[in-house]
């Protein structure tokens, strides 16, 4: 008899985007003529830079001799991108990240999940709440969430980011060993600043806690006092990791690159309080688990660094921006709070009615999607999240069509 890891049977059966497309798709039928404008998943729809597709035809045209092919590399990804991050990324904005501090991968979201795989299953996990619902569901599936009350997992700290405390979370009340922080954030795509980021770094570095920071949309963040790196914080490299991406960065979501950076400085302890050095398990973890991320992929990725890369993402950049300005002030004009969509592509806004109800009667009267807050978890409810990635067309008619909604 083959027995299941009943964890995954804790899981709710379809991933929040799942449901999401279900319905569109369930709404699609019954109305086939429906131009629906969909601001629900933050995939992105501008092109690939010019300086970047030229890398990557560059790659697959060396992978075609014997003298530039590539076979298996290294896991921890290529010297060229992990040197250029560092000094990109980092050493730029005078900070010590080396590049054997940095793992390049097929994307955050992958590391968020598999860095489950050094952690313990006895560590007790703190979320924002709401929250991206990778970092709870692969916790629920690596037997750390307990079980399911009918509202949230009894053994996970939900620390509730809403209105009323300015999207800012609390330090827990009790102890927590690995703390899950993501900012700018997704979904409600507020910040915080240097100051506010610190007392976490302090927090964590008390309880020997570890903070797993997701950094996503740091190319995103236009306020001097918001960190685009946790190591910006003093004491950072001996309790955080770091997760970065491309896909919102650089518009990678299809071509899949991220990189994860864990301090050589940084340990957790085995259960008679040996000190053991993170850097290395990830780093063993990745050598058995992952065959690295294409060659190809990676001189793209290096790409994104050039000036001409960079100008060229920046300008992307720029243009979901104005995206973003423009949802955030069309909910405002019509007494909606919104918040986010300044150092972010996201737009939170607080509903009128429950967020499955809003989510329904947008797509049913607008013909607009977007996320339901509550599927982000319990202090989601009443909210709701757009996102800034679709066409400057697609988001000024969306936004026409709900000016001259009658919600």
């Amino acid at each position: 008899m083959a027995y299941v890891n009943t964890n995954f049977t804790k899981v709710s059966e379809s991933y929040l985007f799942v449901e999401v497309a279900r319905r569109i798709r369930s709404y699609q039928e019954q109305h086939p003529d429906a131009k629906i404008i969909k601001m629900g998943i933050g995939d992105v729809t501008r092109p690939i830079v010019p300086a970047v597709i030229d890398a990557l035809h560059k790659a697959v045209d060396e992978m075609a001799t014997a003298e530039g092919f590539h076979g298996y590399g290294p896991e921890q990804g290529y010297a060229f991108l992990r040197d250029t991050i560092s000094n990109f990324d980092f050493k730029s904005r005078g900070l010590d990240i080396e590049p054997d501090e940095i793992f390049v991968s097929d994307g955050a979201k992958s590391d968020c999940g598999n860095i489950g795989d050094i952690l313990g299953v006895q560590n007790v996990i703190a979320v924002t709440d709401p929250v991206y619902p990778v970092y709870v569901d692969t916790n629920v599936m690596g037997g750390r969430a307990g079980e399911w009350d009918g509202v949230r997992f009894n053994r996970i700290c939900y620390m509730p980011c809403t209105m009323e405390n300015g999207f800012v979370p609390s330090l827990p009340t009790e102890h927590v060993d690995v703390i899950y922080l993501c900012f700018p954030n997704n979904p409600t795509g507020t910040t915080l600043t240097k100051n506010q980021l610190k007392v976490w770094v302090e927090y964590a570095l008390k309880e020997k806690a570890i903070i797993l920071f997701d950094a996503a949309y740091e190319a995103f963040i236009t306020e001097d006092d918001v960190p685009h790196s946790i190591f910006e914080i003093e004491g950072a490299r001996q309790c955080a990791i770091e997760f970065r991406s491309f896909s919102k960065t650089a518009g990678f979501t299809g071509l899949r690159c991220g990189y994860t950076v864990v301090p050589k400085d940084l340990v957790a302890y085995t259960e008679d309080g040996k000190a053991v050095a993170l850097n290395k398990l990830w780093n063993r973890r990745q050598s058995t688990k992952f065959n690295g991320t294409p060659y190809i992929v990676q001189r793209a990725a290096e790409a994104v660094y050039s000036p001409e890369g960079r100008a060229q993402i920046m300008e992307n950049i720029a243009y979901y921006r104005e995206n973003a300005k423009l949802m955030k002030e069309t909910f405002e004009s019509i007494g909606i709070p919104a918040f986010g969509g300044v150092n972010s592509p996201y737009v939170w806004i607080k509903t009128p009615l429950d967020s499955w109800t809003f989510f329904d009667r947008l797509l049913d009267e607008c013909r607009v999607v977007g996320t339901p807050g509550v599927g982000f978890g319990p202090s989601g409810q009443n909210y709701f999240r757009l996102t800034a990635f679709a066409t400057h067309e697609a988001t000024k008619e969306a936004m026409d069509r709900i000016k001259n909604w009658k919600l």
